[in-house]
């Protein structure tokens, strides 16, 4: 199985709907989800992923199913380092989720990190992986102690349209990388595409391994700008 995991275009969070230009992203992810041969989508609850996700689902015909537990992490995210003013963990320099040794620490240390543990990231985290494995036991993989019991051999290509800061948290876990070093060192635009497969080995298990991660390929097929996160143009 192959898991694409696809961020919501530029939006307008006042309203959770898309900007004009979230909504040519949109349009320019659909035609690539649609070229991939997507068997099944799903979409967090906010209307800035179901809008996302229609372009494809209109190519594809295919539902929008919605999964609640893949909306945006919100106050979750929120730590007062390095000022005292609460602020999105996305908003820290990375440099605090390294220093002071912090770089070494590992999965069920990033607590230890101040900009984490004065967050809740761990404990959305946790949740995430927890409905994140629900989800994926569905479609035929159960964990299983850091891999996957491979239930029924699953051949699909599925895409999920959801957000930054859940989708990195739901990558955390399931390639197994620190929370802090998440945030430290990946960043992730608007429509880009991350591929996860599930290979179906003969013995029986499995493990979650990238193949891409944010990929923006489509927008530059489309010719449309290619500013990373509405900001370094790369």
């Amino acid at each position: 199985m192959l898991l694409y995991i696809v961020r919501h275009g530029d939006p307008d969070y006042s309203t959770d709907t898309l900007t004009e230009r979230g909504k040519l992203q949109a349009e320019a992810v659909g035609k690539r989800i649609f070229a991939a041969g997507i068997d099944k989508i799903f979409s967090s609850p906010m209307g800035r992923a179901r809008e996302t996700a229609a372009p494809a689902c209109r190519r594809l015909r295919l539902e929008c199913n919605i999964e609640d537990w893949s909306a945006e992490i919100n106050e979750e995210r929120l730590t007062p380092i390095p000022d005292g003013i609460l602020k999105s963990v996305t908003n820290v320099q990375n440099t605090y989720y390294r220093e002071n040794g912090y770089i070494d620490l590992g999965y069920d240390e990033s607590d230890k990190c101040p900009a984490i543990g004065l967050s809740k990231m761990t404990e959305a985290r946790d949740r995430i992986a927890k409905h994140g494995n629900e989800f994926l036991e569905r479609l035929g993989y159960k964990e299983e102690n850091g891999i996957y019991r491979i239930l029924r051999p699953n051949e699909e290509k599925v895409a999920l349209f959801c957000h930054s800061a859940m989708g990195r948290a739901w990558i955390s876990s399931l390639l197994h990388i620190p929370v802090h070093l998440m945030w430290s060192g990946f960043r992730y635009t608007h429509t880009g595409v991350t591929i996860i497969e599930f290979y179906n080995y003969e013995n029986g298990i499995t493990a979650p391994r990238c193949l891409c991660y944010s990929d923006m390929s489509h927008l530059y097929s489309e010719k449309l700008d290619m500013k990373f996160d509405n900001g370094i143009e790369i």
